[in-house]
């Protein structure tokens, strides 16, 4: 059993989508705390001047848990976030298969943050063509505090023999935790592929929306070639 585990983001980039294409099981880490305008609530797409952030705004305290993170829907930011896609991929060519989803999701009232960026999440799996896979919540699960401690119990709980870290995993793993339960840890060395973009020149790190607008379905296989 493979096991990746990773925050819950909004609108993930590529690499986020290797690490689901190359586990058997991905733990959608949503108990740990929130980090406003990092990954979770935000992200990129391209533009003519070059790139636009996308980020929900939410309500939150320091050290809350992603899972409990409220969305500020005093703001009108559904409505902001599909014209900005609008705008800027109306012009791509498989933008068009993906409206209808789009406008019904950002016509909804989404209460929690870790519900929108779950619901894009498994949309945009299944549009690649990345199947059985199982998802799982890290808040099902009981484990320790420390970094090293919850990912060894999450995967314990689960019977992974392989855990896929990031890259930065190397820079506060224990890996000898790791070892002692005799789950082997592969480190993603995810290395961004080229691929027809609009707007002139290449813009990597963006939403993987970019890549699914512009490529359709070829974008799995370019992905994969980052892996």
């Amino acid at each position: 059993m493979i096991v990746s585990v990773h925050q819950p983001q909004y609108l993930p980039w590529l690499g986020y989508f290797d690490k689901i294409a190359r586990c058997d099981t991905f733990i959608f880490l949503d108990n740990v705390q929130f980090k406003k305008n990092e990954w979770q609530n935000r992200n990129k797409i391209k533009t003519d001047k070059k790139y636009q952030w996308l980020s929900v705004p939410v309500i939150h305290r320091f050290g809350q848990k992603i899972h409990e993170v409220e969305i500020n829907n005093t703001v009108r930011w559904g409505k902001k976030h599909l014209h900005a896609l609008v705008t800027n991929y109306s012009k791509a060519p498989f933008f068009k298969e993906h409206l209808d989803f789009l406008a019904k999701t950002y016509d909804q009232e989404w209460k929690r943050l870790v519900d929108i960026n779950l619901h894009l999440i498994r949309y945009l799996v299944r549009t690649l063509g990345i199947w059985n896979k199982k998802f799982l919540l890290a808040s099902d699960y009981q484990s320790r505090e420390g970094p090293t401690e919850r990912l060894v119990d999450l995967c314990k709980q689960v019977d992974a023999g392989v855990y896929i870290s990031g890259q930065d995993g190397a820079k506060y793993l224990d890996l000898d935790e790791f070892k002692r339960e005799g789950i082997q840890v592969i480190f993603q060395n995810y290395k961004h592929p080229l691929y027809p973009q609009l707007f002139g020149d290449f813009e990597p790190y963006l939403s993987i929306v970019d890549l699914l607008f512009n490529c359709g379905p070829e974008s799995l296989s370019i992905l994969k070639k980052g892996g």
